[in-house]
């Protein structure tokens, strides 16, 4: 009974963690499949979230290999660097140059025009989805490997987490299309997510506690911003109908 007990809280434990490690990735897939026509974008998410599962459970069924992503390959400046900080840097440039790129076209007014003139196809976006899977996959599984010893409790939380996320796609992406603000905002946070990444490969740890408390404190101050600019609607709607 203990030991049952002891696995469901490691269970709930990985769930909620994969969950919270997982909404960068969640919100890069929504950002990512805006590119495409408005039929293929549902089915865009769905795919590369079905990835990211795959990603996962693939780095998880590799665990001496994952343990050998942190030995360190050469050294620069007396840096040990490892396979895991080409990996971050890599991703973090990826973000960094998206997530400027994607700003750049919705201040400047031309997403629509990129989307028409440029239109994105479904395999080259589901090939970006796929690469930044690996990258945000790869320190998910590494911190599941050190909380939980039972391959099969890793194995659960990520399937669990990845159908939350699954339920959750289209909802958020659609709200993060419908306000303006709330797309620069997460686009923000995708560089924000690159500076890290790369501050990371590069041997300077940043606490992710730090990280998600900017984020949860910036999204509190959009939701009390969204929610003033739907009441001034409301009390001006009432006072033309006055």
């Amino acid at each position: 009974m203990e030991f049952a007990v002891e696995i469901l809280a490691s269970l709930l434990t990985l769930t909620a963690l994969e969950i919270v490690l997982g909404i960068d990735n969640l919100v890069f897939i929504s950002i990512m499949s805006s590119r495409l026509p408005v039929e293929q974008q549902s089915s865009a998410r769905r795919t590369g979230l079905a990835l990211a599962v795959i990603t996962r459970l693939l780095l998880l069924a590799s665990i001496a290999w994952l343990a050998g992503v942190t030995a360190p390959l050469f050294s620069v400046f007396d840096h040990p660097v490892s396979l895991r900080d080409l990996i971050l840097l890599g991703g973090g440039m990826f973000l960094l140059a998206k997530g400027t790129t994607e700003i750049h076209a919705t201040v400047e007014g031309v997403e629509e025009e990129m989307r028409h003139a440029k239109a994105a196809s479904f395999v080259s976006v589901i090939i970006q989805i796929m690469i930044l899977d690996i990258v945000f996959s790869l320190d998910s599984v590494i911190t599941a490997v050190g909380m939980a010893n039972q391959l099969s409790v890793m194995a659960a939380a990520i399937i669990i987490a990845v159908g939350v996320m699954l339920f959750a796609a289209d909802p958020l992406s659609r709200f993060i299309h419908e306000h303006v603000s709330v797309k620069m905002l997460a686009l923000s946070f995708l560089i924000l997510i690159g500076a890290v990444l790369i501050a990371d490969g590069m041997g300077f740890h940043v606490p992710k506690g730090y990280l998600y408390f900017a984020i949860a404190f910036s999204v509190g101050v959009e939701a009390l911003n969204l929610t003033a600019t739907k009441r001034r609607r409301r009390q001006a709607a009432q006072a033309s109908g006055d």
